[in-house]
């Protein structure tokens, strides 16, 4: 950064002595020019003073006639140089308030490069203060390694016999468990024999009790008279117990057919009734809120359709309009297809650019599909403008032509609408029409910075001056 303010520096030294000398090479050709000047009015003034009429005055008239011609010649060539030099010392002035800008911009440059240098030179500092605070950690760290050293053996030493020892103790405790185990084993075995012998007799009793039970209650004797009322031999062998379970069981659904009387149906059909009145009820008043919520439905769909064939058209006209503006001609129109219902139908774009008969958007070229895309687009935003508009590489597709009546068109609808426009862009023609530039540039090898041109003041600027 030295050595560029130095060369910047020593550029406009040099312009400046190039512009002492434009400027006496002005001078001394003005001084020329005014000398020309006062000659050809000397020789006009001779003119004028000879007589109309006299003998010989041809010849002296013929002279002067020739001097008069070379100081015009004269006047004329000093006058060319005189602007030839006049530019060119513009030219230099312009160039050495550049050049003096560019040397503000090392300046300040190098105002940054110190401020950082002395920054370094701190953060240096700060690093060797720490690295001498560092170089007494090792023999400090080497003595408390030794002490730790000391304390894991002592500590590794008396968990070697820890270790020992239980795992004696784990050798004494496993036989002591073993025999526990076979010992828990036998008393288990001889508690679930009793149990289960307990169980056998007590379940045992409870069916020969439910037995003299359901004898008492069906027959109405004791187990001891019911073989005499069953009409079996004593000394006879009794039935097979599956034949006489099949016989009781068939009487059983003999009975059960015959049904039981039914005390309260007279009471179950009231509630029934009752019931059958709250349902009819209320099927009347679903019926009156479907109908209600059709109603409902339908002037919803309705007031709908009424706002979007309004959009549509709104949209249409704006998109038409804006396709022409952009193509510089020809025509388009949104149509609505496949249903005749505006809410269920689909959306189709007919255009037809200047030269081309009317086709669908599919059948456009990349950068016709694009511009109709931008009609679209801005057509819709017309429809409810927003404070702000983004745009992505909206001009990317296009060419330079178009690029220019895209910038138009933005242009135009940021005075109407009074939105600002934020286009992120790679294209020299859109950067070049906007009104305020944001971009990022690296200065310095890995440092970036935001960088800000108000181009709409250099405008004025410049027409000012």
């Amino acid at each position: 950064s030295q050595e560029a303010r130095a060369s910047a520096s020593a550029e406009v030294a040099a312009a400046r002595s190039r512009l002492a000398a434009l400027g006496e090479t002005v001078t001394r050709i003005e001084r020329e020019i005014a000398e020309a000047g006062e000659a050809e009015r000397l020789a006009r003034a001779a003119l004028d003073d000879l007589p109309a009429e006299s003998d010989g005055g041809e010849d002296e008239i013929a002279p002067l006639q020739t001097s008069l011609a070379e100081l015009r010649a004269r006047y004329e060539e000093r006058a060319r140089r005189h602007h030839a030099v006049a530019q060119a010392a513009a030219g230099r002035g312009a160039r050495l308030a550049e050049l003096e800008r560019e040397s503000g911009g090392w300046a300040s440059r190098a105002g940054s490069a110190r401020q950082r240098l002395a920054e370094l030179a701190q953060r240096r500092e700060e690093a060797e203060a720490a690295g001498v605070a560092l170089d007494a950690r090792p023999a400090e760290l080497e003595a408390r390694r030794a002490g730790l050293l000391g304390a894991i053996e002592r500590e590794q030493r008396a968990h070697r016999e820890a270790v020992d020892a239980l795992a004696r103790a784990e050798e004494e405790a496993k036989a002591a468990h073993a025999a526990l185990k076979q010992a828990e084993g036998s008393l288990g075995q001889a508690r679930e024999d009793a149990a289960r012998l307990e169980g056998l007799m007590a379940e045992a009793g409870q069916a020969e009790s439910h037995a003299a039970q359901q004898i008492g209650e069906r027959l109405g004797a004791a187990p001891d008279e019911a073989r005499t009322l069953a009409g079996l031999d004593p000394e006879a062998a009794l039935p097979d117990a599956e034949t006489v379970e099949v016989k009781l069981q068939r009487l059983i659904r003999e009975r059960e057919n015959i049904g039981a009387v039914n005390l309260r149906a007279e009471t179950e059909a009231t509630e029934l009734d009752e019931r059958i009145r709250d349902m009819q009820e209320s099927r009347t008043d679903l019926l009156e809120a479907i109908g209600r919520l059709r109603r409902g439905i339908a002037s919803l769909d309705r007031e709908g359709r009424e706002r979007m064939l309004a959009a549509f058209g709104t949209i249409d006209g704006h998109f038409r309009r804006l396709f022409t503006e952009l193509f510089g001609g020809g025509k388009a129109h949104l149509a609505l297809v496949d249903s005749e219902d505006p809410l269920e139908a689909g959306l189709e774009v007919v255009a037809s650019p200047p030269g081309k008969r009317p086709q669908s958007l599919s059948l456009l070229s990349g950068g016709e599909k694009a511009l109709t895309a931008i009609a679209l687009l801005f057509a819709a935003f017309l429809t409810n403008p927003a404070p702000v508009c983004v745009l992505d590489e909206v001009d990317a597709p296009l060419d330079d032509s178009n690029v220019e009546r895209f910038c138009t068109l933005i242009s135009r609808l940021a005075h109407e609408t009074d939105t600002r426009f934020v286009v992120v862009t790679h294209h020299r023609i859109t950067m070049a029409r906007v009104d305020r530039l944001f971009g990022v540039t690296m200065v310095e090898q890995g440092v970036s910075e935001l960088v800000s041109v108000d181009l709409e003041r250099a405008v004025r600027l410049r027409e000012s001056a």
